[in-house]
């Protein structure tokens, strides 16, 4: 279409060429006969296009986001036919709101970007915003690259700022384009994009110039920019970690990657509504006939168990029998995914490595007394702790993957040998654990009608590699201490 303006007009191919970088820089006017072309509406939007990715909601349903500086969404095309993107959430700045950090460490939040989105239709074959190519959903993905915990930490109360110019110490721009390299046709990420939570002090140089806050700006820093190639590789699975709960990140969540329609008694910009925000119901994303990925939202876990009389113990309940419910489908394998682990170690300070997940337990237990989870579920996949761990239990319990070291800080690493006399659940029995605190990402690749499950540092050297050799169980290739 360009192509024929152009000639059209009478234009030498080297003026063509000029014409189109002015017309990408939205730059008309000043090149003499640029202003015969009439650039096309999607090539115009997507100069403005500052972030864009496919993401899986419930139901299978794949939904095309975009951030734009217009105020008008862009034009998206479907195998050559094409649409406006809805207007998600517009451009704003939100009054300050009560967070985590004290009044002198916050800010209201700017968003300086629209939000848009299109729901995309079955079967399409090619998804383009002018010439930017969105990934296509695979009905049978064939690998799955898992990472989470990818934010750099800025956090005055913790008093650790990491060296988010470093990519040293802040390894996810590393990590998320070698991720991307290994071609996946679907990203999970298990939560926390987001920490960069306070301004940059001082005397610490290597985060100098970091954004800070809980508006664009710092999503663009610390996700949406480091992020752009694996955003590009594949469609995504987005799990909420407690960094996007409403008193920390979670205005941006809502904005870009909760699956549900926007709604602003769920936008967290108003405190009074925290406690509807907070909570999402559970949904699945088929990964293939067989497989399902079940999805729920940890956000405003804590560590202690609940009592049966706390409004939130009350809420997890309804949402774990709703999880129950999604399981129950014949002949199909379900993996639980959240942000917090039910079954995991966690180590502070010198001590050696605790059970982790007493919040989570109490209500699952509530609802299946030995197991925690329903029978159907083979696999849980988890983040939260920074570090890489994978757990095999000869109790009947389904084998869990923690995948936290993708960018933050990580935590210390487990004794060598790993203790054996620690259980990460009442009831349960650790058969075997591998697990590192190298930076790094895993992956889950289809075997036929099971999945193998590869470690990789952030370089994409192989660490170590599982299969499952019966419903729930994994088998590595190595365990204990893997780097």
């Amino acid at each position: 279409m360009m192509k024929t303006i152009w000639q059209s007009n009478g234009i030498s191919e080297a003026a063509r060429q000029l014409c189109q970088a002015a017309i990408g820089l939205i730059v008309l006017s000043g090149l003499a006969g640029c202003a015969s072309i009439k650039p096309d509406t999607a090539t115009v939007d997507d100069a403005h296009v500052t972030a864009a990715w496919v993401e899986m909601s419930g139901g299978n349903q794949a939904i095309a986001r975009a951030n734009t500086t217009l105020a008008q969404c862009p034009m998206i095309s479907f195998d050559g036919t094409q649409t406006r993107m809805n207007l998600r959430a517009a451009a704003a700045t939100i009054s300050r709101r009560p967070t985590i950090s004290a009044v002198a460490d916050s800010k209201p939040s700017v968003f300086a970007t629209a939000t848009c989105e299109a729901p995309l239709p079955q079967h399409v074959t090619q998804i383009t915003i002018g010439a930017r190519a969105l990934p296509v959903p695979r009905a049978e993905p064939q690998r799955i690259v898992i990472l989470g915990d990818t934010g750099c930490r800025l956090k005055k109360t913790d008093r650790i700022f990491q060296d988010c110019n470093d990519e040293a110490a802040w390894p996810f721009p590393h990590v998320a384009e070698k991720a991307a390299s290994f071609k996946p046709d679907l990203v999970l990420h298990v939560g926390d994009y987001h920490y960069r939570e306070t301004t940059c002090p001082d005397n610490s140089e290597g985060c100098q110039g970091s954004a800070w806050g809980y508006g664009s700006d710092a999503w663009f820093a610390d996700f949406l920019q480091p992020a752009a190639p694996l955003l590009a590789a594949a469609p995504w699975v987005f799990v909420r970690g407690n960094h996007e709960e409403c008193a920390r990140a979670g205005q941006g969540w809502f904005r870009y990657f909760d699956s549900r329609p926007y709604q602003p008694e769920r936008s967290c910009d108003n405190s009074d509504n925290d406690h509807n925000a907070n909570y999402s119901e559970p949904f699945a994303v088929n990964l293939g006939a067989h497989t399902q990925l079940i999805v729920f939202d940890s956000a405003k876990l804590g560590q202690i168990a609940l009592s049966p009389t706390d409004p939130q113990y009350i809420k997890y309940l309804g949402q774990f029998q709703t999880v129950a419910r999604l399981a129950a489908k014949p002949g199909v394998r379900s993996i639980f995914t959240s942000h917090h682990p039910a079954f995991g170690f966690v180590q502070y300070g010198h001590g050696g490595p605790v059970g982790f997940g007493a919040a989570l337990q109490s209500v699952m237990r509530a609802l299946y007394p030995d197991t925690y989870f329903p029978p159907e579920v083979e696999l849980a996949i988890h983040g939260h702790v920074h570090n890489f761990q994978a757990l095999n239990f000869s109790s009947n319990h389904p084998a869990t993957f923690i995948s936290g070291n993708g960018g933050d800080v990580v935590d210390p690493n487990f004794p060598v040998p790993f203790p054996a006399d620690v259980t990460p659940a009442p009831g349960t029995t650790l058969e075997s654990i591998a697990h590192t605190n190298t930076f790094g990402f895993m992956t889950m690749e289809r075997d036929g009608a099971d999945w193998i499950f590869k470690v990789y540092t952030r370089g994409g050297e192989k660490m170590a590699m599982c299969t499952m050799p019966a419903p729930g169980k994994i088998h590595c290739d190595k365990t204990d201490y893997i780097g």
